[in-house]
């Protein structure tokens, strides 16, 4: 069986450190040693997108991937299945044109991976709802989720405090995500994807969201 494995991460710091790759690099070589003992195998090629996934399917290493495993019959292998998209439509369409393997659901078979597709589709909605909701409530309560500037410019306030109220604003968020029972990972991921960001600006990561969780004792 030939296979083309997909590897995508959305900021080029993650592609060029190979954070997030070497994740997805363990996830798809435990698939080959788990569960491809004894069979006949080989990766015709391997692709690598630095994209967000907002940019939906229209990557240029991604197309790459479909069309040599359309060409040559070939599995289109992935870590997880939201490197490809997030989006139940675009998967539906995906497995129209290949097999598609997902490393950490070994066993599900197309139809079971449009199934799991339109679940999370679900309870992204549902998580973003209820993000919305907290945003208005927080608002109304005069909250500013966009910055913790000290309006008096004093610059001897505590980084501990600062770090408090930042989480403490925060919860209304991250909680009902923590409630469905999100990693800190994929709630790091909701928060940017719905345009948190950090006091410096950057992107929330893994770490950052522990912490935040940490002091909020959730």
């Amino acid at each position: 069986m030939k296979y083309v494995v997909y590897r995508r991460v959305s900021t080029r710091g993650q592609g060029e450190s190979g954070l997030g790759l070497e994740a997805q690099d363990r996830d798809i070589s435990l698939y080959f040693n788990q569960h491809k003992e004894g069979e006949d195998y080989e990766v015709i090629g391997s692709f690598t997108d630095i994209e967000s996934g907002k940019a939906g399917v229209d990557r240029p290493e991604f197309n790459k991937a479909v069309e040599l495993a359309t060409k040559e019959k070939a599995r289109l292998l992935v870590a997880k299945l939201d490197r490809i998209s997030r989006d139940v439509e675009t998967i539906a369409g995906l497995n129209k044109r290949v097999e598609l393997k997902v490393a950490c659901m070994p066993h599900a078979d197309n139809f079971q991976l449009y199934i799991f597709a339109a679940l999370a589709e679900q309870e992204r909605e549902f998580i973003s709802q209820r993000t919305r909701a907290a945003l208005a409530s927080a608002k109304e309560r005069g909250s500013k989720l966009g910055g913790l500037r000290d309006k008096t410019g004093a610059r001897n306030k505590a980084k501990a405090d600062k770090a408090k109220l930042r989480a403490e604003q925060l919860r209304e968020v991250v909680s009902p995500m923590r409630e469905l029972g999100k990693s800190t990972r994929q709630i790091a991921a909701a928060l940017n994807a719905s345009g948190f960001r950090t006091e410096r600006g950057a992107e929330y990561q893994s770490a950052q969201v522990s912490r935040i969780l940490k002091r909020l004792e959730i």
